[in-house]
């Protein structure tokens, strides 16, 4: 399993090393909250993994829910949701609220699965890309071939 490295671009020192605890690899796909301190990262083996940067090199929680790499995650930028996205054609949607009070850890809460992808518009690959928009509790999923939906609240 690989891991994740921030730097600090004045210095160019290392600051923290982000270690998933997976037996996949990390996919090519990581998301910043809008408050810029905590990451989600995704992996090969269906796992998504989300780190408080206060807190520590390791995940705060990992959530297994994808049987399927996952290919993207996502959060909303001003709702307390975020998705990911996996080649085994399903869309997960968690409620993750975090808090301005260091000492209350963020809540995450697994909201809904998201199946109504076509098998033929997704060609066996899955998802590929996730995005909210920018103010409505609206996704857009996307495949490899092209294809794209909406999924609205």
């Amino acid at each position: 399993a690989g891991a994740v490295r921030i730097y600090n671009l004045q210095s160019g020192a290392l600051e923290k090393k982000l270690q998933p605890e997976s037996s996949g690899s990390l996919s090519a796909t990581l998301a910043i909250h809008p408050s810029g301190d905590h990451v989600l990262m995704a992996s090969s083996d269906g796992r998504v993994t989300w780190f408080d940067l206060d807190l520590a090199s390791r995940p705060y929680q990992t959530l297994t829910g994808h049987s399927g790499a996952v290919r993207c995650v996502s959060y909303h930028h001003r709702l307390p949701l975020f998705a990911s996205a996996s080649s085994d054609g399903t869309l997960q949607i968690c409620h993750g609220q975090i808090f301005q009070d260091l000492m209350q850890n963020p809540v995450i809460v697994p909201v809904k699965i998201v199946t109504g992808h076509s098998n033929k518009s997704m060609n066996k690959v899955g998802l590929s890309q996730c995005a909210f928009h920018p103010t409505q509790p609206w996704i857009l999923t996307g495949t490899v071939d092209g294809s794209i939906s909406l999924f609205t609240a």
